[in-house]
């Protein structure tokens, strides 16, 4: 599986993913599963890449 293009996210949510990613290195994930864990958890806080700004709502069903 080849890791897509991290272009679009922030810096922040960058950051965010190397934090969780460590911790999970730290619990003894294996390199790719944790990154994996990183950013599927990034995208499930912040539903992926950059998205600010003013007009975008949020959808609450």
């Amino acid at each position: 599986m080849t890791q897509g293009d991290k272009s679009a996210y922030t810096g922040k949510q960058k950051r965010q993913a190397a934090h969780i990613e460590e911790s999970e290195r730290k619990q003894g994930r294996s390199k790719a599963d944790a990154e994996r864990i990183a950013w599927a958890t990034v995208n499930k806080q912040d539903g992926g890449g950059k998205k600010s700004g003013s007009g975008r709502a949020q959808h609450k069903h």
